[in-house]
């Protein structure tokens, strides 16, 4: 399902936090818009999914989001927020349940084929030895992957990330994006996902979407992105790019070392 972006403005407190924003994002395709703090990553995201707002318009499979009521949106986005709010005292797998809330009527229960759904996210992201666990027991990793397993129940056609490996370990973040990625191969899943790690965002995405002050400055793949110039631009930061013949790019920050009273970057 495609993602239509139009002239998109968001205001917070009559002051713009997105302005003018165009994008289109393939069946498919995974787009991870990147940039600096605050620069208006997590408001698109929001945007896209129907919680925040907006002037412009947003398009789902050729519908505008804000025509579509919130059960019916429910089925087409799921959302993982950088920091989700969990029922302390729920248990990981109801919680995770609650992500087949779109598919079973007002009056319905889960069948047992949403129970195997739901048990399949669990195991896909290790988490079914935590199934009984209160949410309010788990750590922020786990509590992110829970938030996830939730997201992947709700078989939705789009699926939209905020930093969703921003408080796993190492081993664990390759998890989850493996896992992502191997979703939208499976299911020809569109993701958005905005990402911190630029080169995590440069081995996984097939477009990145930089974003400065509510604008995007920069739309393109990730080589094209990724530049030194462009992040010395707008992160102000200095790093090294390397990029494989497989087009996958790698960021390495810099190094300033101080030499004679100079910082220098090594």
């Amino acid at each position: 399902m495609s993602v239509v972006v139009r002239d998109l403005c968001v205001a917070r407190s009559g002051v713009p936090v997105l302005s003018s924003i165009d994008l289109l994002v393939q069946a498919g395709e995974w787009l991870a818009p990147i940039g600096p703090n605050g620069a208006g990553k997590s408001t698109l995201l929001r945007a896209i999914a129907g919680l925040v707002p907006a002037s412009g318009r947003i398009e789902l499979a050729g519908v505008v989001v804000r025509h579509r009521d919130h059960r019916r949106l429910a089925r087409l986005v799921a959302v993982v927020p950088q920091r989700p709010q969990l029922p302390p005292a729920m248990t990981v797998v109801d919680y995770v349940m609650l992500g087949r809330s779109p598919h079973v009527g007002y009056l319905g229960w889960e069948s047992p084929a949403d129970r195997r759904i739901a048990g399949s996210a669990l195991e896909r992201l290790d988490l079914s030895g935590l199934a009984g666990r209160a949410l309010g027991t788990l750590s922020g990793g786990e509590a992110q992957r829970v938030a996830l397993a939730r997201a992947i129940a709700q078989e939705t056609p789009v699926l939209v990330l905020d930093e969703p490996t921003s408080a796993l370990d190492l081993g664990h973040q390759q998890q989850v994006l493996e896992l992502v990625d191997a979703l939208r191969r499976e299911r020809g899943l569109t993701v958005v996902s905005s990402m911190h790690d630029l080169s995590l965002a440069g081995q996984y995405a097939d477009r990145l979407a930089l974003i400065d002050h509510g604008r995007v400055v920069a739309l393109g793949a990730p080589f094209e992105v990724l530049t030194p110039e462009l992040i010395a631009t707008h992160y102000e930061a200095q790093v090294d790019v390397r990029v494989a013949a497989s087009g996958e790019v790698l960021v390495t920050p810099q190094r300033r070392r101080v030499s004679g009273g100079q910082e220098v970057a090594s």
